[in-house]
C-alpha cells in the first residue's frame, strides 16, 4: 500500500511497505544495491523496521536494521521524484534483489 502525505512545501512524502522475501534477508549485497538505487534520486529516503529507522543512502544503517527474510520494513520518500524512487526501490525489493531462491540445497531458477 502506497500513502502520500502532503508536505507543506512542494514535495511529497511517499511510503510503502515491503516483505524481505530473498532467503537471506538484506545482507550486504542487496543492501547496496538498495542504497546505490536510492542514490540514483534527489529524494531524501528512510527505511523503518521495528520502530527503527535508517537513511536509505547509508549501507551501514541499512545493514544495521538486520532485516532478515520475511522482516516487514517501510521505505519513506520525500523530495521531488519521491514516486520514482519508492516505484525503482519496489522493483528491486520485489524482485528479491535479483537473488536467486533457493529450496535447501536446490537452487532454483531465477525469475525472469
Amino acid at each position: 500500500m502506497v500513502k502520500r502525505h502532503k508536505n507543506s512545501g512542494a514535495t511529497e512524502v511517499i511510503s510503502r511497505q515491503f516483505v524481505i522475501a530473498n532467503e537471506l534477508g538484506l545482507h550486504l549485497r542487496p543492501a547496496g544495491l538498495l542504497v546505490k538505487t536510492a542514490n540514483n534520486y534527489a529524494s531524501s529516503i528512510t527505511v523503518e523496521k521495528d520502530g527503527m529507522q535508517a537513511d536509505g543512502k547509508s549501507i551501514i544503517e541499512i545493514t544495521a536494521l538486520h532485516a532478515a527474510h520475511n522482516s516487514i520494513i517501510t521505505i519513506k520518500a520525500c523530495g521531488p521524484d519521491a514516486r520514482q524512487a519508492i516505484a525503482a526501490l519496489a522493483a528491486l525489493i520485489t524482485s528479491s534483489f535479483h537473488e536467486p531462491q533457493t529450496d535447501g540445497n536446490k537452487p532454483k531458477e531465477p525469475l525472469a
